[in-house]
């Protein structure tokens, strides 16, 4: 009889393949190094031969492991399958969401909840985050979706829309303008000061900030401007043509290869809301919010 290869054996052998390490690993699966090596150590010893070559850190396929690779894929996208299938899409979790600042108070309140409500039995992991970091723990297995923001053209782009300035008027009127921004790295900071400098007006940072919360404290109480798309922030806009035009951003919606029925059934819900929200905004939607946005 042949051996039976545990899902979880091969879960580990796929998750050290695509990261290259056993470090880089443990960031996908959570488990220690030394619990990734004996994991594998125990699939060599059902398989009676050798998966990795070792490069120094790096780990490398030996032929076996490369006639494994394509059939552990087969299998564990199979085994997510049958668990759908017997379970009627019961079974739905852990599904890990990240978002940026800006869709807290849409996503958070609205679609998770929506998606509990279908899916009572999930587990919901939030990750709140600029894109760019957002993006990065996608690929690296660590969230299924994330929704944030890019540059207009964005190939993850499922809305463009445009970017103004926003704030008290009043204070346009002064001879250095008045800046409330996020931490970097930051888009709309980027935008904001690039904007300024190409037409060579005075401007200063009067309020740095990592939450965007705080950020439309100091604009409301009249500290300073910034710049903002409109359909996910409820700060007053500036007349258009004061300041210098910004360019649109894409909202992002990017999900992990093949998602289960329980991702696809969440990517839905968020591609809903979003358009939603920009349909409910003639200007758009606002982009990632905060010290990391991207």
């Amino acid at each position: 009889m042949p051996p039976n290869l545990p899902t979880e054996l091969l879960r580990t052998f796929v998750a050290i393949v695509d990261a290259g390490t056993l470090q880089k690993a443990t960031e996908r699966i959570f488990l220690t190094q030394s619990a990734l090596s004996l994991q594998i150590k125990r699939l060599e010893d059902l398989l009676q031969t050798q998966l990795f070559l070792r490069e120094g850190r790096r780990l490398t396929l030996a032929p076996a492991g490369v006639t494994l690779l394509g059939f552990a894929r087969k299998i564990l996208e199979m085994n997510e399958q049958a668990v759908s299938a017997v379970t009627a899409g019961a079974f739905a979790g852990p599904v890990r969401v990240g978002m940026v600042q800006d869709m807290t108070d849409s996503l958070l309140t609205g679609v998770l909840a929506s998606y509990a409500q279908i899916h009572p039995q999930a587990q919901l992991h939030a990750r709140i985050a600029g894109t760019a970091e957002l993006l990065d723990l996608l690929t690296a297995d660590r969230l299924d979706v994330v929704a944030g923001f890019g540059p207009a053209g964005d190939p993850n782009g499922v809305l463009t829309v445009p970017v103004c300035w926003m704030g008290n008027p009043e204070l346009l009127s002064a001879d250095v303008l008045p800046l409330v921004v996020l931490e970097t790295p930051c888009r709309f900071r980027e935008a904001a000061l690039a904007a300024l400098d190409r037409i060579g007006r005075p401007h200063r940072i009067v309020v740095e900030t990592p939450n965007l919360s705080s950020l439309r404290a100091a604009v409301r109480a009249g500290l300073g401007l910034t710049c903002r798309a409109m359909a996910f922030d409820p700060l007053p806009p500036l007349p258009q043509g004061v300041l210098p035009p910004l360019a649109p951003v894409s909202v992002v919606l990017a999900h992990r290869p093949n998602p289960s029925e329980s991702i696809a059934s969440l990517i839905g819900l968020v591609s809903q809301a979003i358009s939603a929200q920009g349909a409910g905004d003639d200007d758009g939607e606002e982009d990632e919010p905060r010290a990391n946005a991207a």
